[in-house]
Order: C-alpha cells, then sequence, then structure tokens
C-alpha cells in the first residue's frame, strides 16, 4: 500500500497531520471545560476511536508483540498522568471538567513527545509499524484516563 510512496514523504505528511489533530486536540479541550460532562460524553472517545484497529488488518500496520507490550505501558504511564490531573467541579447541578493549566502543558508534552520519538524511530522502523505503535500507545492512553474519568465521575455526582 505505501510501497511505492518514499518514507520520507510519509514523514512528512504524517507530522503535518499530527501537528493538525494536536491544534484540534487542543481546541476541543479548551471548549469541553464548557459544556456539562456526562458518562456519554466520557465513554464515546474510545469507542470512536477503537474503530482505528481496523488498520491491523492490513499488512504494514501489523506490530510485534514486544512492540505491542512497549507501546501499551507507554500509554499506560501517560494515563496516569491524565487521569490525576483529570477533575471535576459541580457548578448548579451539572458537573464541568475543571480547567486546568497542567492539562494544556501535559498535552502539549505528550504532542512534542510523540514527534521526537516518530523521528528517532522512523529511521528504524517502518512507517506502517510505527503508525500502529502510536494508534495502541494512544488508546492504551485514552482507555483507563476515560475509565479513570468515569469513576472520578460517579463519585462526584455520589456527593451532595
Amino acid at each position: 500500500m505505501f510501497n511505492d510512496i518514499p518514507p520520507v514523504y510519509l514523514i512528512v505528511g504524517s507530522t503535518i497531520i499530527f501537528f493538525v489533530m494536536g491544534i484540534l486536540a487542543f481546541i476541543v479541550r479548551s471548549k469541553a471545560s464548557e459544556r456539562p460532562i456526562s458518562p456519554k460524553r466520557i465513554i464515546l472517545p474510545p469507542l470512536f476511536m477503537s474503530t482505528g484497529a481496523f488498520m491491523f488488518f492490513f499488512e504494514e500496520f501489523r506490530v510485534p508483540l514486544a512492540q505491542v507490550v512497549e507501546a501499551s505501558l507507554v500509554g499506560l504511564l501517560f494515563s496516569l498522568i491524565l487521569i490525576k490531573t483529570t477533575n471535576f467541579e459541580r457548578k448548579d447541578d451539572n458537573l464541568y471538567v475543571k480547567k486546568s493549566k497542567v492539562f494544556i502543558f501535559i498535552l502539549l508534552t505528550l504532542l512534542v513527545i510523540r514527534l521526537v520519538a516518530k523521528l528517532v524511530l522512523s529511521s528504524s522502523i517502518d512507517v506502517g509499524e510505527l503508525a500502529g505503535m502510536f494508534w495502541i500507545l494512544a488508546f492504551a492512553m485514552i482507555l483507563p484516563w476515560r475509565i479513570g474519568m468515569l469513576v472520578k465521575y460517579f463519585r462526584v455526582m455520589k456527593k451532595p
């Protein structure tokens, strides 16, 4: 599928897309704190992201087991930071995600780490395989984070 495209074009193209997605993440995150949070809004993002697993039907994106474990562990580590820094506040009868300057810094740091890792690893790992690894990392980060958010949500909702 990607064999006809020079790797440098794939790396540059995916880096540009990465920056656009990062900017969109900042915009979405800043708007999210303005609307009440609900279990549905917590659960849907990882559910939608899970469809990305279909990429593994294609040989170019398959990842060896050792790299699956590595990417999952890094994602879990990042999720712990997100779980710790995501909190809710009650306004009126609704819950909102607390605005946090730390969260934006964490998101920016994660984006930079991902970019640097991609540029370093792209010389030794095939671009498709690398895409699979980063999807695994992102999913291993988002799923536990959202589960943690859901637990916090129900805890805060129980409090009078």
